[in-house]
């Protein structure tokens, strides 16, 4: 099981969407992270978003970038 991340910063959400769902369907531990302002809209149900710099630090986010097998970034 690989430990994806997908950093959205404001760009193709659909596309976002859809790659995190077949993540999902692959077993795949998906994390989203939002920076401010970025929409979330389409994610499949159950995903949790996370939003840097209200949720999440920046150094949060580094770390949870280092953590991941796989990072992408929208």
């Amino acid at each position: 099981m690989a430990k994806a991340l997908h950093l959205l910063k404001g760009g193709d959400s659909d596309l976002a969407a859809a790659t995190v769902s077949r993540q999902l369907a692959d077993g795949d531990a998906v994390t989203v992270i939002a920076l401010h302002g970025a929409a979330v809209a389409g994610l499949p149900a159950g995903i949790v978003v996370q939003r840097v710099p209200e949720e999440l630090s920046w150094d949060e986010l580094l770390e949870a970038m280092f953590e991941a097998d796989q990072v992408i970034a929208w």
